[in-house]
């Protein structure tokens, strides 16, 4: 919802509002873009906390920003004050079932000892970023969970209908994966799967997608012979990012002289 940073340095200008210097912390906070349009209408669906590893003059401090008139979320702001446990977030102090609560970080490793379902960056605009695509996710995951689902509430699962939606990005992709970093291909992998793609290690007919960096490898060549799609790995992130598939033009590789 917001970065902050520590300065001791003269401020620069303060943009449409969304800039903000507190003196007496020396730290300036940007609300990320699109930020009161998404609080607005995710609180006529969720009941919304804060939670921050901040401490809780800090915790209090960011509220304030996020919600002047205290509109969203009221008392609901947890600092690493309030915790059970040191230096670790948990859902123990959310008034819900772990099974009707939803975690918006930017961050995967946030803290909560649960699986991120996504990832976020830092850098949008206001109209197709992050947090206006993820209101559009949440507005389908809630009126899945309470109007489509059969059954009574209490044995509903958010955390599914989440995955359900999420491994519908990537549904009927499979891939094959040349030459990619051997640190980078295992994160790569795990998001394609849960995206709903199907990875594959050998060439196959079925082959939809040959993600590599180099269009000279053996694989490349064979997507380009083949006319399968050659992308780079960065359409994988994109859809990961934006929730939503990309257009594979977007992400052609050049070719290079490498030939193995």
């Amino acid at each position: 919802m917001l970065s902050s940073l520590n300065l001791y340095y003269e401020t620069i200008d303060v943009a449409k509002g969304s800039l903000f210097k507190l003196e007496h912390m020396h730290m300036m906070t940007k609300l990320r873009p699109f930020v009161r349009t998404f609080l607005k209408e995710a609180s006529a669906m969720f009941e919304m906390y804060i939670y921050t590893m901040g401490d809780r003059p800090y915790a209090l401090e960011m509220a304030k920003l996020l919600d002047p008139q205290g509109e969203y979320f009221n008392a609901k702001v947890i600092s690493r004050d309030d915790g059970t446990q040191k230096h670790q977030k948990g859902l123990d102090v959310v008034l819900g079932r772990d099974s009707a609560v939803l975690i918006l970080d930017d961050t995967e490793h946030f803290g909560f000892n649960c699986k991120s379902l996504a990832e976020t960056k830092s850098d949008e605009n206001e109209t197709d970023g992050a947090l206006a695509k993820i209101l559009e996710v949440l507005k389908q995951v809630h009126c899945t969970f309470f109007e489509k689902l059969q059954g009574d509430l209490v044995d509903r699962d958010v955390r599914q209908v989440l995955s359900s939606v999420r491994g519908e990005i990537l549904s009927g992709c499979v891939i094959i994966f040349s030459r990619i970093n051997h640190l980078a291909l295992p994160t790569l992998k795990r998001i394609a799967e849960q995206l709903g793609a199907t990875c594959l290690t050998e060439l196959d007919p079925t082959v939809t997608h040959v993600v590599a960096t180099d269009a000279g490898t053996e694989k490349a060549r064979w997507a380009v012979k083949e006319k399968k799609c050659l992308v780079h790995p960065r359409w994988i992130e994109a859809a990961n990012y934006f929730w939503e598939k990309q257009p594979e033009e977007n992400f052609f590789i050049k070719k290079t002289t490498t030939q193995s």
